[in-house]
């Protein structure tokens, strides 16, 4: 049975995950739109993000479009990984819930 993973679980970065996993494989997410997304400030999001691409979860690309900074953050095969045994576990815990093995 898959297990949770507590650096995914925290609220935030979860939401990360569930909307960079919503992209195909290879897309990634402009930092800006992330955080409308997500309705948090740029030091919250930059603090999650962080987090996540120190355990490898997250690939984070800084670029120039013009002369303006970009930067774009996109799901790394591990993250994608990490992610879907995460909701497995979740999963799991809601089918074990409903079969009344809880209350």
């Amino acid at each position: 049975m898959a297990e949770f993973n507590a650096l995914i679980h925290q609220p935030v970065r979860l939401r990360i995950m569930a909307a960079l996993h919503a992209l195909p494989p290879e897309a990634r997410l402009e930092f800006g739109r992330l955080r409308e997304m997500l309705e948090v400030t740029d030091g919250n999001l930059a603090s999650h993000l962080r987090k996540l691409e120190d355990a490898g979860y997250i690939q984070v690309e800084k670029t120039f479009v013009g002369r303006r900074p970009r930067t774009y953050i996109a799901l790394t095969q591990a993250g994608r990984r990490a992610f879907e045994e995460h909701v497995e576990a979740l999963r799991a815990l809601l089918a074990w819930d409903e079969g009344g093995a809880a209350g």
